[in-house]
């Protein structure tokens, strides 16, 4: 299994909306991709309460059955979609992916 682990900031305002309101945007489209991928086994996305400098807006908690299924993924047409709309709304991205038993 493949964990894969997203964490963004995003810009006060952007794309003519709130933080918040892209935040509901990014939740809704990244819970989307469950039902389209194939290999996708768990996806969980949170908006953040917190507002302290260290926090992030929204996290992605995702398990894939395999590297394959992780890139299958990444390279989505819905998923490609969505990455140019949180380039235009995230200020900060970090990522981690790593695999368990």
């Amino acid at each position: 299994m493949i964990r894969h682990i997203v964490l963004w900031r995003l810009h006060e305002m952007a794309d003519g909306r709130t933080r918040h309101e892209n935040a509901l945007i990014i939740k809704a489209r990244l819970e989307t991709l469950k039902e389209k991928i194939k290999g996708l086994t768990f996806i969980e996305v949170g908006i953040g309460s917190s507002q302290s400098e260290q926090s992030s807006d929204i996290s992605l908690y995702s398990v894939f059955e395999s590297n394959e299924a992780l890139e299958e993924y990444q390279n989505h047409p819905d998923h490609t979609n969505l990455k140019l709309f949180l380039n235009k709304v995230r200020s900060e991205r970090r990522v981690i992916d790593y695999e368990t038993l």
